[in-house]
């Protein structure tokens, strides 16, 4: 009998819980509850998910197993884009050649620039074997970062691996790493080698940090960065749906070759022409082509975060557009049957993120706007004000303590008001999604570069949280190459 009491008490809690709005507002507030829970129930299972991931990685470091036993089998080809990199490109290429791996190329993109980016690089090619700088000339130069990433690839097939010691060397044994020209890769980068080992395996995405984070804002964005790839990317691993990011991915060149299209021009090229945010369009795409995507929990990169507010709103725009432009991918994404029900309907849920975004940050301005009319009069409580706090913080609240592992109570309380300054961080960039879904509707591509700030040799912060199961807390110089337009008969030419 108390059973059933609670049972009708409880539906008619729900049955009243839209009471007094308008009534074609109702099923507007009922899709956002209904994405709310699911989403609070996607994060558990992401949870549970990257829980037996970091148990994995602590039985591997149990079991002494080197996660870089078998780099020296691999061909490590890292791909710096560069648009007016003068600030950043040598530290990041300085660093690129002290990565620790047997067989290695750095392919410089120098995609048009007109600071001091060129003489840079040509100077560096003075010092550094492992360097080739492939420089794009007008009318193809600044055509997009895939265009870039694709000229460097049709260059690895045509030269790298055609002519000299790595001539023939197979496809699935070359590994095509994505460094921003900011990027500050580990070292022992070659650990993701234990990933590959799996020839399943198309992509590995390495965990991105922010190494200027001396602000709230740059220390929010480190945050941003570190519970997407410990909980999402972490989390789907399992699945081998672990998605790309633009910074520290690496990709096998079979995996690549496997998904290459053409261009508006003809050129084929494993990047899609067009896409804004290119590292999740081709994660998803090797997907659909039967290969795993994973997450690595060994190898960090570190990038600069941004301390302007109105940049980083630029960028985070640019990025939503892109999340927009993937929903194209959503049905191909569903009819994988390589994935299990479980991975398709995350994958699913995945994609529709700006949709849901756009949806409960639309629903909660009318809540405002009813409050403000007094259309409708909120019984406030104690229970409600727990309930309110728990949607709109507790999301944030767990994947900070997720990520952050302190012990004691003064680690706790630090992450606890590492939590917030990251919810009132989400809040700020929230309005991205609106003004990206305008950009997408009204056909607006173009995109302004975002600047880079001075740097000095070694500002990394060195209190990045360590995760559980995180292990640790040649060839000659060859000349630059120009890249001609895209009706010049060749693709690239060496320079007299």
């Amino acid at each position: 009998m108390n059973s059933l009491s609670w049972l009708r008490t409880a539906l008619a809690f729900v049955a009243e819980l839209y009471a007094g709005l308008p009534i074609w507002a109702i099923p507007l507030f009922w899709v956002a509850l209904f994405m709310i829970l699911t989403s609070f129930v996607s994060l558990g299972v992401l949870l549970f998910k990257t829980q037996r991931q970091f148990a994995h990685a602590l039985n591997l470091k149990r079991k002494q197993i080197d996660p870089a036993e078998h780099e020296a089998d691999f061909l490590w080809v890292f791909m710096v884009p560069a648009l007016n990199e003068a600030v950043t490109i040598a530290d990041s290429v300085q660093r690129l050649n002290q990565v620790d791996v047997t067989h290695a190329r750095i392919l410089v993109i120098n995609d048009g620039s007109d600071d001091d980016t060129g003489e840079i690089l040509a100077a560096l090619q003075n010092e550094i074997e492992r360097l080739t700088v492939l420089t794009r000339v007008h009318p193809n130069a600044r055509q997009g970062k895939s265009e870039a990433l694709n000229d460097a690839w049709r260059f690895l097939h045509s030269r790298v691996l055609s002519e000299g010691i790595y001539k023939d060397w197979d496809p699935h044994k070359v590994i095509v790493t994505i460094v921003d020209a900011d990027g500050r890769l580990d070292p022992t980068a070659g650990r993701v080698a234990r990933h590959f080992t799996n020839s399943l395996v198309g992509g590995v995405q390495s965990q991105v940090r922010i190494y200027n984070r001396t602000s709230l804002l740059t220390l929010a964005q480190d945050i941003e960065f570190g519970v997407f790839g410990t909980i999402f990317q972490l989390g789907r691993t399992g699945w081998g749906t672990a998605n790309m990011g633009g910074n520290g991915q690496f990709n096998r060149l079979a995996a690549l070759d496997s998904v290459a299209v053409p261009d508006p021009h003809g050129r084929v090229g494993p990047w899609a022409s067009g896409r804004l945010t290119e590292d999740q369009d081709i994660g998803l795409r090797m997907m659909h082509a039967g290969w795993r995507g994973e997450q690595s929990t060994e190898v960090t990169i570190n990038q600069q975060g941004l301390n302007s507010l109105r940049a980083l709103m630029r960028q985070r725009t640019r990025w939503s557009q892109g999340t927009w432009q993937v929903f194209d991918l959503i049905r191909p994404s569903l009819r994988n049957r390589g994935l299990p029900f479980s991975a398709k309907l995350d994958q699913f849920w995945y994609l529709l993120t700006p949709l849901v975004q756009a949806w409960l940050g639309m629903v909660l301005v009318m809540s405002f706007a009813f409050l403000a009319l007094q259309i409708v009069e909120p019984r406030w409580s104690i229970l409600f004000a727990i309930i309110l706090y728990t949607f709109a913080a507790m999301p944030s609240m767990v994947g900070v303590l997720f990520t952050r592992r302190r012990r004691g109570l003064k680690g706790f309380l630090i992450n606890v008001l590492f939590a917030h300054v990251y919810l009132m961080y989400s809040w700020i960039i929230y309005p991205v999604v609106y003004r990206a879904l305008f950009r997408q509707l009204t056909g607006a591509r173009t995109w302004a570069k975002t600047a880079r700030e001075q740097i000095a040799p070694d500002d990394e912060a060195t209190d990045a949280p360590a995760a559980p199961g995180t292990p640790g807390e040649i060839e000659p110089p060859h000349p630059t190459i120009d890249i001609p337009a895209p009706n010049a008969s060749k693709e690239t030419r060496p320079l007299p």
